[in-house]
């Protein structure tokens, strides 16, 4: 339902923002697309991922002291 109330709002801007195109029925296409890819970029990342690559920047950051104190000995 959000999803279709973003739809609707980001039909509205482009169409009152944007002259014809030439598309033709692929306009709306064009503009659904807009809206959904814009509907996903506002999403925020999970928490989890976060915390995995969190994790992952530790542990490749554990990596590279480890080599380097090797490398030096």
């Amino acid at each position: 339902m959000m999803k279709d109330k973003l739809v609707t709002q980001q039909r509205t801007r482009t169409q009152a923002g944007r002259a014809d195109d030439g598309l033709g029925p692929n306009t709306d296409i064009g503009n659904r697309l807009r809206a959904l890819y814009g509907a996903v970029q506002e999403e925020g990342v999970p928490a989890q991922l976060l915390d995995l690559l969190e994790k992952l920047d530790s542990a490749e950051q554990a990596q590279k002291n480890g080599t380097a104190t090797r490398d030096g000995e």
